[in-house]
């Protein structure tokens, strides 16, 4: 017989479900929106019932975006001659931090892992050469994480994209191996994407 009611429970369960969040973790944010007014616990319900209804992918980068084609694609003032293909859409939001780069995007979703079973055809790989048909593409830059998949997605790319013609080009080293994008300081970021290198 459980002490605790089970709305108490369920809250628990579902905060645990996220990542980074354990079971004490999710014990701590469920007490806390307890006690908070109710106010606050209806504004973080419909935050994020709004997320899920208003969040789509951008039709063109497949950026995470509430319009499409997103803020960035519809800049005319990006370069839309350099492609930036990263592989979740945090890796986007670290990039633009570094203020350095005037590019477009594009988001893979992913990253190469035939331990995890996931392959080219579940990655947006086809939408990239879509985008490439119907564009004037000078520079792919590919800035995969770099640790064995974001490696292994950037070599695949790399032998798709040389035949056409365009120049690949891959962040330098300034990242460490085994990181993400999106823990990279401003810094690091900034001198990987000026030290970059043609593959």
């Amino acid at each position: 017989m459980s002490v605790t009611a089970k709305p108490i429970t369920r809250v628990v369960d579902e905060l645990s479900r996220l990542p980074g969040i354990g079971p004490k973790t999710a014990q701590r944010l469920t007490y806390f929106l307890l006690r908070a007014p109710a106010e606050q616990a209806e504004a973080l319900a419909e935050a994020v019932l709004e997320l899920k209804r208003n969040v789509v992918l951008c039709e063109r980068c497949f950026n995470i975006t509430d319009r499409t084609p997103c803020e960035i694609c519809s800049n005319g003032e990006r370069e839309a001659s350099h492609i930036c293909v990263v592989e979740e859409p945090l890796d986007v939001v670290a990039i633009e931090r570094t203020g350095q780069y005037r590019g477009t995007y594009h988001v893979l979703h992913g990253a190469i892992s035939p331990i995890e079973g996931i392959g080219p055809d579940e990655l947006k790989i086809r939408e990239l050469l879509g985008r490439l048909q119907s564009a004037q593409v000078e520079e792919i830059i590919l800035a995969t994480n770099p640790n064995l998949e974001g490696d292994a997605t950037a070599m695949y790319l790399t032998r798709l994209l040389q035949p056409l013609g365009i120049t690949v080009t891959r962040l330098a080293r300034g990242l460490p191996v085994g990181g993400d994008l999106e823990y990279a300081d401003e810094i690091t970021l900034s001198n990987a994407l000026a030290g970059r290198s043609q593959i």
